[in-house]
């Protein structure tokens, strides 16, 4: 039977907000276990919440940009359930009435346009963080188990989408888009390997042509792009398969496990009415006004779509080019701050896009967090135009520059690396190739053309690669249409 994926997904992402959703603590990452908490976010008797405005402010402003419908009233509720990294036994979130409702986001698959609904972006306190010790790093099989509550009380936005997404590679750029989007906006860093965004998905086939959803399965622990797409890939084939062999797809929760690149079942699905839903006692109904609505929304700052057409425009680049350096706001800035200084627009996409990305890929980086800055890109780019370098010499100084975060320029001196660009030098050495290889002279004028690049390649070697390539080739081709 041909089936049809159906997928929706559940983003939760941290907000980048100095103190915690509901007490002052303040929410950096990285700090001594247990060192960032208080009587609030530790849950002890007595202890109030109070509501984070900048939070609410942030939700407010991801709404927006998303074109939901920002509520006039919203309300916290208590969500009961246990478990050891929540203190209180319960998490103050939002049910009925979420901040943020509807929207919609465009997914460019470049063949086609995928147009995902958004159902609601809500506000909640995030929980903290269980450490596992033995066994595979997880609850089972642990020996035992450590809690780390710095997180617990930090604030959370859920995203969740309607179930619009039709396999694991619409879901993997839908959710690039919206990283984008929320670094744009500058409400959170995105980082999934920290765990300021993390990716829940539910899943479930139908038999093509039918409109009834089928039993769905929610999978966790999707911590990359490419977790994400191998992990719903693994679920989609597992689900065929149990289903053309009868079976049926039970509603429960699964966990990626990269190591073995399956999913595992984990727990039964649990329903609304399993978290004892009611509204929060310890905090009043919130009234949010038109005019401070319209207020963040003046603050909304050029988005991924904006800046990517504009890109297209104002430095022609393709589609494809002014996509790739909009899908992180960090790149897209790298990217302008560098032709601040180097005109030649293109050129320094390629660069970007090519010999940056790879290294920073290799080392797990991102653009920020290079040791290249544009100053060091823009740099680089002259000392080859003006015939200091070579373009490839200059990958040589490049990696330099990525591992030490040297400029171009000291490398070059430090290295001696300057190109050689002199005629008179240039000839003396091509004089000395010529006589030690009459063969391939003899070959070049017996018509075979790939001698010249023999011999350049020997002028080159002489040369440690300093030779000005270009100028290699006239003065070999001038000097052998004499001989």
């Amino acid at each position: 039977m041909d089936y049809e994926v159906v997928i929706g997904l559940e983003i939760h992402v941290e907000l980048l907000t100095e103190s915690k959703m509901f007490c002052g603590c303040p929410t950096l990452f990285g700090e001594p276990p247990n060192t960032q908490t208080c009587p609030v976010c530790l849950g002890l008797p007595g202890a109030l919440p109070v509501i984070n405005r900048k939070a609410i402010e942030y939700t407010v402003k991801t709404g927006l940009a998303l074109d939901s419908e920002i509520a006039s009233f919203s309300w916290f509720y208590r969500k009961n359930y246990f478990y050891p990294d929540m203190v209180k036994n319960y998490q103050i979130s939002q049910y009925d009435y979420p901040l943020c409702s509807g929207g919609s986001v465009e997914v460019d698959m470049q063949d086609y346009i995928r147009e995902v609904g958004i159902t609601r972006v809500h506000l909640e306190e995030d929980t903290g963080k269980l450490i596992h010790k033995g066994g595979a790093g997880r609850i089972a099989g642990a020996n035992y188990s450590l809690v780390d509550f710095n997180r617990s009380g930090v604030p959370l936005m859920e995203i969740v989408t309607e179930p619009d997404i039709r396999s694991p590679e619409e879901a993997k750029v839908f959710v690039q888009k919206l990283r984008s989007i929320l670094q744009h906006l500058e409400v959170s860093d995105c980082s999934m390997e920290q765990g300021s965004l993390r990716c829940d998905a539910n899943v479930s086939l139908r038999p093509r042509g039918t409109i009834e959803f089928g039993v769905k399965a929610e999978v966790k622990n999707m911590n990359s792009f490419k977790a994400l797409h191998k992990a719903l890939a693994y679920e989609v084939e597992r689900q065929e398969r149990l289903l053309e062999e009868g079976g049926q797809v039970e509603q429960e929760t699964r966990h990626w496990d990269a190591a073995k690149n399956v999913t595992t079942s984990l727990r039964t699905k649990e329903y609304a009415h399993d978290y004892r839903y009611f509204p929060e006692p310890d905090l009043v109904p919130m009234e949010l006004s038109k005019v401070w609505v319209r207020e963040i929304e003046s603050t909304l700052p050029e988005l991924p779509d904006a800046r990517k057409d504009r890109f297209e425009r104002e430095f022609s680049l393709s589609m494809h080019d002014a996509a790739t350096l909009t899908s992180s706001k960090a790149m897209g800035d790298f990217f302008e701050e560098c032709s601040k200084s180097y005109k030649d627009s293109k050129t320094v996409c390629n660069w970007i896009m090519g010999e940056l990305s790879k290294h920073l890929n290799a080392a797990n980086l991102e653009i920020d967090e290079s040791a290249v800055t544009p100053r060091h890109l823009a740099q680089l780019l002259k000392l080859i135009d003006d015939g200091t370098i070579s373009g490839k010499m200059a990958k040589g100084v490049f990696e330099e520059m990525f591992e030490t975060g040297k400029l171009p320029k000291v490398i070059v001196e430090d290295k001696g690396l300057t190109q050689i660009s002199n005629e008179d030098d240039i000839a003396g050495i091509i004089d000395l190739v010529l006589e030690e290889n009459s063969e391939a002279v003899a070959d070049f004028k017996n018509g075979k053309d790939k001698a010249i690049g023999f011999l350049v390649g020997q002028v080159m070697r002489l040369t440690k690669g300093r030779a000005n390539p270009g100028l290699v080739n006239k003065l070999l081709i001038e000097k052998l249409s004499e001989m």
